[in-house]
């Protein structure tokens, strides 16, 4: 009975994310009272998400991710040298409101490093490769974001920035969940337990996929739907962004003579922003700048609608050879 429920819920789990996104939208209406408690419930939800990703990718293909160096040069160049052009130039379109501004380059300016790797399994990308990435893109953006900050919003900004959110969502988000992984798969080699936390996480992912899209979505959509007149100006800007990320994403893995696989894995990061990293960030923003968070927000909300769209999406904009000699990641 299980397994058929879990067959069902694979085959058709686009309509399904579709469905939580709208079911968190009504929630988040109706109930805006709830919001707190759903905001809560987000690092949770997502950090159960990620231990069954991360449990999903044998540990010893992360190794051999690593070592791909031509993989990991197109990974970086697309979002540390492609993408802060193009988040510099979309900044500009919000320039006078200093907060929505901030808001913008915030999450625009950091590649996601967790959910990313879900969508990227489901749309038969390279999430092992993606994966072994995570810790450099973690690094470098790091490094990266105060600079481009500092060039694009002025050096005043570092002032009001502070770290310590940024560390523990890092902390909760993602070591947290793949230290877990990792001590379920050396379980799992000796034990039966291991191997059944193994295959009940493997089908929980459509569930807790879709957990983490209605409460996201139901915690933040009064907070937007209450600033819908100034939040409206980075809608268009967001939309933009993903459009012309996804075609960024393909030329660099063009560039850089990657497979299937990688091409799109390289597509998925290049669109997705670490936005409930940064979010703490943003809220730990002074009260001048509140409008800062809502607009990280508001790029969620646009990215998990265009992370459902391009699941369907991206394989078309890079189909498999018509001998099918290369295979895409199964998600578990």
């Amino acid at each position: 009975m299980m397994n058929r429920a879990v067959q069902w819920w694979d085959r058709v789990q686009i309509p399904l994310y579709l469905v939580a996104i709208a079911l968190g939208a009504v929630v988040g209406l109706t109930a805006p009272g709830l919001a707190p408690a759903l905001e809560h419930s987000i690092n949770p939800v997502l950090a159960l998400l990620l231990f069954a990703t991360f449990l999903g990718v044998p540990l010893v293909e992360v190794g051999r991710g690593f070592r791909d160096v031509r993989f990991l040069a197109t990974v970086l160049a697309a979002n540390f040298v492609a993408v802060p052009v193009l988040a510099f130039a979309l900044s500009r379109f919000v320039a006078d409101d200093r907060g929505l501004m901030l808001g913008v380059l915030l999450v625009l300016l950091t590649p996601c490093i967790d959910y990313v790797i879900v969508f990227t399994g489901l749309a038969g990308g390279a999430r092992a490769r993606l994966l072994s990435a995570a810790p450099l893109l973690l690094t470098v953006q790091m490094l990266l974001l105060p600079v481009y900050l500092y060039l694009f919003a002025g050096s005043d900004i570092l002032e009001v920035i502070e770290v310590e959110p940024f560390v523990e969502a890092i902390l909760v988000l993602i070591f947290a969940p793949l230290a877990a992984a990792a001590l379920v798969q050396a379980l799992a080699r000796r034990h039966r337990a291991g191997r059944a936390v193994e295959h009940v996480m493997a089908g929980a992912m459509v569930p807790l996929m879709m957990a983490t899209l209605a409460v996201v979505i139901g915690s933040q959509i009064a907070a937007v739907g209450s600033e819908v007149a100034a939040l409206a100006r980075v809608l268009p800007l967001y939309v933009a962004f993903v459009a012309i990320a996804v075609a960024l994403g393909k030329v660099t893995a063009r560039i850089g003579r990657l497979d299937v696989p990688a091409t799109r894995a390289v597509m998925f990061s290049t669109v997705t922003r670490n936005s409930l990293v940064v979010l703490p960030l943003a809220l730990a923003l002074p009260a001048s700048l509140s409008i800062a968070p809502l607009a990280v927000v508001t790029q969620t909300l646009v990215e998990l609608v265009a992370m459902v769209i391009l699941v369907r999406l991206v394989p078309r904009l890079a189909p498999l050879a018509p001998s099918g000699s290369v295979a895409p990641e199964p998600l578990a």
